[in-house]
């Protein structure tokens, strides 16, 4: 009797054509969702911000004045000139520019460091569990949440000199003063103007400290406070280097959204800013639509974007570097 040996059949090997899956349409279409969703957003950042960037750069080269705004196309090229009058200090131009330049310099650090430290304080405070501390929460949140204008013209209402609040608190009941102060002119302007910028900006650092004070861990705290450390040793131990990565972001914003603040001076004062509250965001608007000088005032808008520029690029390296050696 003879037996056979079964052979096992022999398997090809796949081709690589073969082992490849399809490819679904589905998956492609999925891949791309995204993208096709932030295509409009993309498109309206440009016609918003670019496009008129970038107009706003061709315009600082020409000769732009009254004359030519039915067509600006026209008007003549000026190279460098609107430059060199800007940042020409010993002229009329030059000299009016770098005064309003100061002025908002220390306004905007004024103004960030008050925010900072009453919404870091406010924050700091609300930590802690206690009776109606939601509703304090809310009436902090206030000031931030109301439109610019309406927040700011009850101000102007306050700032009267025969009726408003200010002086009536100041001079009728307090008597701190001899006689009624004029707030909305003369130097008094720029602490009106500090004032509101204060008012208006700390309830967003506020917000932000209080979101960041949510990542610390409660058992920090209570191991500081077995080892006998105060209040003050916390909040300097533990509270301040925990939200430093948030205050870094936080100073960032709360600058460039300072020094660039147009609303708040227009509606406090007017057109015609006073020379103690002149800022560059308003002194631009004059020399561009007050004195037609179109010009000049889209060189000075290009200047102001340069000076932010290099501050912010210098502020983020300063903080990469600190947060470099911190974790070294």
């Amino acid at each position: 009797m003879t037996t056979t040996a079964y052979k096992e059949p022999v398997r090809q090997a796949p081709s690589p054509v073969a082992a490849r899956a399809p490819r679904r349409p589905g998956r492609l279409r999925r891949l791309s969702l995204p993208y096709l969703l932030l295509l409009p957003a993309l498109l309206l950042e440009l016609l918003v911000h670019l496009v008129p960037m970038v107009i706003g750069v061709v315009m600082s080269f020409k000769e732009l004045t009254q004359f030519y705004i039915r067509d600006w196309g026209t008007a003549p090229w000026s190279g460098l000139g609107n430059y060199q009058v800007s940042v020409d200090f010993d002229a009329p131009v030059g000299e009016a520019l770098l005064h309003s330049f100061l002025v908002t310099v220390g306004f905007t650090l004024l103004s960030v460091g008050l925010c900072w430290l009453i919404g870091t304080a406010a924050a700091v405070f609300m930590q802690d569990t206690f009776r109606g501390r939601g509703l304090l929460r809310a009436l902090f949140l206030v000031p931030y949440a109301l439109p610019v204008y309406t927040a700011v013209i009850t101000w102007v209402f306050m700032f009267q000199h025969d009726n408003g609040l200010v002086n009536h608190v100041l001079h009728d009941q307090l008597h701190l003063t001899d006689k009624p102060s004029f707030w909305l002119i003369g130097d008094n302007s720029f602490y009106a103007l500090l004032t509101v910028s204060v008012w208006k900006g700390w309830p967003f650092a506020f917000l932000i400290v209080t979101a960041g004070l949510q990542n610390i861990p409660k058992e920090l705290y209570e191991a500081a406070a077995l080892d006998g450390a105060g209040t003050w040793q916390r909040i300097r131990r533990i509270t301040l280097p925990s939200l430093r990565p948030v205050n870094q972001v936080l100073v960032l914003v709360l600058f460039l959204w300072t020094f660039n603040d147009f609303n708040t001076p227009y509606v406090l004062f007017g057109k015609s800013a006073p020379e103690a509250a002149d800022l560059v965001s308003v002194h631009i608007y004059q020399s561009s639509f007050v004195t037609w000088n179109f010009g000049t005032g889209s060189a000075m808008s290009v200047l102001l974007l340069l000076f932010l520029l290099v501050v912010t690029g210098g502020y983020l390296l300063l903080t990469s570097r600190g947060r470099r050696a911190a974790d070294v």
